[in-house]
């Protein structure tokens, strides 16, 4: 069973999306086991409750520097043994403290194809007013494994959304969170699956005996009682 921890900021509609793919099998073998915002006032937090599932919220503003603020955050994670992390919707930059705790298993959802608008100051309705501004074509929506860097790890899906003449700011982030809502979903499913390996800046998406030799080795790498029969 993978142990899920979400990190969220606002209304929390992708972790809604996570919780319904859970629930209704799309993601077998997995739990949330608890919700960390860091805003009171975050509408996520009271989906995480209405499903029964653990929701904290953790302020920046009760501890002395961004430092102890992350600590804090990790030390959430580890006592809930949370073995994945997703970003759904935070608004807030993880110290290299946390990510190196978890080296590619901390996944982020971007509202756009990165490397295209993205990293310091691109969220939310930022975004979506600088593709309109700058006239492309085609936007759409990246999930990737988080490094210490602002929206710089490995890719792991990508999906385009076409930008409309008549697009302003609402409209297309209506449609680009519909893709958002699908692909990461998607994304933690194959993650649960042992499916993503990570070489280099490229991650590989398994199939067939590959998938279970994988899923194996993972899960013997965070401590489950399973071994691989070929390693």
């Amino acid at each position: 069973m993978t142990r899920i921890g979400v990190l969220i900021s606002g209304g929390g509609t992708n972790l809604q999306a996570l919780i319904d793919a859970i629930e209704d099998g799309r993601i077998p073998d997995a739990r949330i086991v608890v919700v960390i915002s860091n805003r009171k006032t975050a509408y996520g937090l009271e989906r995480a409750r209405a499903h029964g599932i653990p929701a904290e919220c953790v302020l920046k503003k009760d501890f002395e520097s961004e430092e102890a603020f992350n600590g804090a955050i990790l030390e959430r994670l580890k006592f809930y043994r949370v073995d994945l992390v997703v970003l759904a919707g935070y608004l807030s930059i993880l110290s290299p403290e946390v990510v190196r705790a978890y080296p590619n298993r901390i996944i982020n959802i971007h509202p756009s194809l990165i490397p295209a608008f993205c990293g310091k100051g691109f969220y939310g309705e930022r975004v979506h007013r600088a593709v309109l501004e700058y006239g492309v074509k085609i936007t759409g929506a990246t999930v990737h494994f988080v490094d210490e860097g602002t929206d710089t790890g490995p890719i792991i899906l990508q999906r385009p959304v076409e930008v409309r003449d008549d697009d302003d700011v609402h409209s297309l982030a209506a449609r680009v969170l519909e893709v958002e809502h699908q692909l990461l979903p998607e994304a933690v499913r194959l993650f649960v699956e042992g499916r993503l390996v990570v070489e280099g800046r490229k991650v590989r998406i398994l199939g067939g005996s590959e998938r279970e030799h994988e899923k194996a080795c993972y899960n013997q790498r965070i401590g489950q009682n399973r071994h691989c029969r070929v390693c």
